[in-house]
């Protein structure tokens, strides 16, 4: 499916352009340990998987910019060390060559409020700690990063409007004393946990706004966000607490292609109804030493056909599919996006 650079595919194309991907580094100068539900975690270990990826985007010198999808550092991070631990870590980031997008994550906010935090993200920083915003990366192109944690228990004064609607909205759902817990709750209901969040009123207005403009610029949208849009790409628990409502915006446009976040470690990948891929990328906290999760991403035009996305990444990343694997152990992985089919087309069956 793809060559050993990633630079080209067994059907001529080449990248319009192209762009590096990590998520949930959640770095901490402390010992491993494991996550609540025994999964080994390398806290120490994750900032060399960053250097690993850095130094790899930089050699592949193709790369217009790269995305970090959220959980900078680790909750478990002391509390004393959190503002120069981010800071470690965003200037790891600035080795790379180029410009580098962040979104916030639910482990960036157990260690700093909003208002320190988006300054050094550099984050936009626009009406009172709002952290969505859009890009272009090149003509015909638009990146949405939406904030899934614009309504949420956490990053915000605990008596700020948005720390209550979460809290009445969690106890509602919730009943465990322990917001953090999915005990007694069943099937998609698992997601409203304290950890997750939920996309706000006027951000989903302005989001309807975008793909509306989008639309009729005729641009191609890719959305981020650090909390899984589709129940088929992730596990339940990691889900955003409205991803439904979300998504019925996205799907009033055919604009939009591709869906990325992280959040959920394992990873995973869907096509949903209306044949947008959501892709969750694996988490670069739990790669045990010797192994990556980071990559970069080709928008591929093949001429007199489609655009597509080239996914490559390293290490430790699993598929269901079909892949291909060269030997620097990048996998290799073409998401058939469907970039320029007409709506209607049933995605599945042009896959097979």
């Amino acid at each position: 499916m793809g060559s050993a650079n990633g630079l080209t595919n067994a059907r001529g194309g080449h990248p319009l352009f192209s762009f590096g991907v990590i998520t949930d580094v959640q770095y901490a100068d402390i010992p491993n340990g494991h996550s609540f539900l025994g999964v080994p975690r390398f806290y120490r270990h994750s900032m060399l998987v960053l250097q690993r990826a850095v130094k790899s985007w930089n050699n592949n010198k193709n790369l217009n910019f790269a995305i970090h999808f959220g959980d900078i550092v680790d909750g478990k991070c002391p509390k004393d060390q959190s503002l120069n631990a981010v800071k470690k870590v965003v200037d790891e980031f600035e080795n790379f060559k180029g410009p580098v997008y962040h979104m916030i994550g639910n482990h960036c906010l157990y260690n700093l409020p909003r208002d320190k935090l988006l300054p050094l993200l550099k984050i936009p920083n626009l009406d009172g700690g709002r952290a969505y915003y859009e890009f272009s990366p090149a003509p015909g192109y638009r990146f949405v990063v939406l904030d899934g944690y614009d309504i949420s228990a956490i990053g915000w004064p605990h008596d700020h409007p948005k720390t209550l609607e979460a809290l009445k909205f969690l106890r509602e759902r919730n009943p465990n004393s322990d917001k953090n817990s999915p005990n007694g709750l069943e099937g998609l209901d698992r997601r409203f946990l304290m950890f997750n969040g939920a996309v706000g009123e006027e951000q989903m207005e302005w989001l309807d706004s975008v793909l509306r403009d989008a639309t009729n610029m005729k641009q191609k949208v890719v959305v981020c966000c650090h909390l899984p849009l589709d129940p088929g790409a992730s596990s339940q628990e990691p889900l955003l607490w409205n991803y439904d409502e979300v998504m019925d915006v996205i799907h009033r446009y055919d604009c939009v292609k591709v869906c990325l976040a992280g959040h959920d470690h394992e990873g995973g990948h869907s096509i949903d109804s209306h044949g947008i891929h959501h892709r969750v990328l694996e988490a670069a906290l739990e790669c045990p030493p010797g192994t990556d999760a980071f990559g970069y991403i080709e928008v591929m035009d093949v001429i007199h056909r489609y655009d597509r996305l080239k996914v490559c990444l390293a290490g430790h990343d699993i598929y269901d599919g079909g892949h291909s694997i060269d030997p620097h152990r990048i996998h290799h992985r073409v998401l058939e996006a469907a970039l320029e089919y007409p709506p209607g087309t049933n995605m599945l069956e042009q896959m097979e």
